[in-house]
């Protein structure tokens, strides 16, 4: 039951107020009310910098810059803009900015004046004065370009995070904004391994930034279809009778990849499967399916809410685990994961993982929360399925179940399996599904995801970002069951298949009905 007639309120006077952030239309920029111009935009009278720190580095060219690209060409940057790439490597500025221009898709000449705006820095990330030298280039610029005294600075983290401490040290003692600007701080993903690495890595991010200024990632958060669930929720109220454990039977949210660890080897035998998809992605959308109604679009009521699910869900059964470590394809052309040479020979790192899960509260008694992923599968996929209960006897004994899924990758789309009749003079049933698909129903792009997750970074909107205490309460729940499975060896299953016969075997277990409806009479 919704714990505040507030939100539900605010949905039915006013749909659009029901949207926590949407990126507004072409033209406008950060923080722009209803009406409001760009003259009338104090915000967007002070100069930005972006500083990403580790700008040579993959994560940086692929997805930061191409991300800060879209905003600045829609406009959603403010005009008086500067970004600086931080790294190790010697570049002049002409050779920075060849790195990442083939990554730059969009008109020739949008990139070109983006570039313009674009300036590379080299320094060590564990020297001070490095950071000091840093600050002066960019007073330069400000100085020189903000048409209010106070500038605001972002700090973005696209690096490891052994090289954390001495960077954000780095930030604090010397590069943080001057006068009235804000400083704000983005960190990436993974953070710590389990509770003790998480705790010392938060403590270290807490000594030199308020809570108010760390913006910790999981880009999952910004996905469209993620954040649809609150709205899909507690804006249509169909759904909200139907979701608790009298009708939902199982809750299954699954993520796969068609490829292995190419080209990351070396960070991923470190971390697994686990710890770098089910802990994060895939627990905050079990979050947002299971928790209560917030009391507003704050983002801390929206956060409180998810850590309330994190403290009900109990402790996990090694019986509700299954983990597996791929082989090599059928034919012979895709090779497993030990052979990659940088993979230890005797490794015992899952690429495939499948975890029951339980909400001890009223709403989800019972309810089994399957997350299950995996590398080197069949196919790309990233969706909720929420299977309910069969529909009551005598009429139709052995229906299948309905079953609303969210997909929300490759394609978008919300989809509700029911049964119907088919046409004719016989009484002959299927199953069939009545689908919502994003690409046939808006026109509009659908923003990436680090798109939006650094947009809002700029209007310093948290509810998409992950408080310090999320972190803990997940590391809890994982942290044990983590340790156990070090001295566990991982099923070998082939390149390209589609699960393990025993996870769905556990699936089966846990309720889960995996079949196609036959025709009856």
């Amino acid at each position: 039951v919704c714990s505040s007639n507030k939100a539900m309120s605010i949905v039915e006077e006013n749909p659009t107020a029901a949207v926590p952030s949407p990126l507004v239309r072409r033209g406008t920029s950060v923080n722009f009310d209803e009406g409001q111009t760009q003259d009338d935009c104090t915000e967007c009278k002070r100069s930005l910098t972006v500083v990403v720190i580790g700008a040579s580095g993959d994560l940086a060219k692929k997805k930061t810059f191409p991300a800060l690209l879209a905003l600045f060409d829609q406009g959603l940057l403010p005009s008086s803009l500067s970004i600086v790439g931080f790294a190790r490597s010697k570049f002049t500025q002409s050779e920075f900015h060849a790195k990442i221009q083939p990554f730059l898709k969009g008109d020739e000449d949008v990139v070109a004046k983006f570039l313009s705006h674009v300036h590379y820095f080299s320094g060590a990330y564990n020297d001070v004065e490095s950071f000091g030298n840093l600050a002066q280039e960019l007073e330069v610029r400000e100085a020189n370009s903000s048409l209010l005294s106070a500038a605001n600075r972002m700090f973005y983290l696209a690096i490891p995070p052994s090289i954390f401490a001495d960077v954000i040290q780095g930030i604090d003692a010397k590069a943080r904004a001057v006068n009235d600007g804000w400083t704000r701080l983005i960190v990436e993903k993974p953070f710590g391994r389990d509770t003790d690495s998480f705790h010392e890595l938060n403590n270290v991010v807490a000594k030199h930034f308020n809570e108010h200024e760390i913006f910790r990632i999981d880009h999952y958060l910004g996905k469209e279809l993620v954040q649809n669930l609150m709205i899909l929720r507690f804006g249509n109220r169909i759904f909200e009778p139907l979701w608790n454990s009298n009708h939902v039977q199982s809750v299954t949210i699954s993520f796969k990849e068609p490829f292995g660890v190419e080209g990351r080897a070396g960070y991923f035998d470190n971390f697994g499967i686990i710890r770098d998809v089910m802990q994060n992605h895939l627990l905050q959308i079990l979050c947002l399916v299971g928790m209560e109604c917030p009391a507003s679009w704050a983002a801390d009521d929206i956060r409180d809410e998810k850590v309330k699910v994190l403290k009900c869900i109990r402790d996990v059964d090694m019986d509700d685990v299954v983990v597996g470590q791929y082989g090599a394809s059928a034919d012979g052309t895709k090779k497993g994961y030990l052979e990659d040479p940088d993979v230890p020979s005797d490794s015992k790192t899952p690429t495939f993982a499948m975890a029951v899960f339980h909400i001890d509260n009223a709403r989800w008694h019972n309810v089994p929360f399957m997350m299950k992923c995996g590398k080197a599968l069949n196919e790309r996929k990233a969706e909720v399925r929420i299977q309910f209960r069969h529909a009551p006897p005598p009429l139709f004994p052995g229906l299948a179940r309905n079953e609303l899924v969210i997909s929300v990758q490759p394609d978008e789309a919300v989809y509700v399996k029911l049964m119907t009749k088919q046409p004719g003079l016989g009484m002959k049933l299927d199953q069939k599904e009545l689908d919502f698909s994003y690409k046939h129903n808006f026109d509009e792009k659908t923003p990436e995801a680090y798109e939006r997750l650094i947009y809002e970074v700029t209007r310093g909107e948290h509810s998409l970002f992950v408080r310090g205490d999320e972190l803990d309460y997940a590391w809890q729940i994982f942290t044990p069951f983590l340790e156990k499975l070090e001295k566990v060896k991982p099923e070998t299953y082939q390149y390209g298949e589609r699960s393990l016969a025993s996870a769905d075997e556990l699936a089966r277990k846990n309720g889960f009905e995996r079949s196609k409806y036959s025709s009856m009479r």
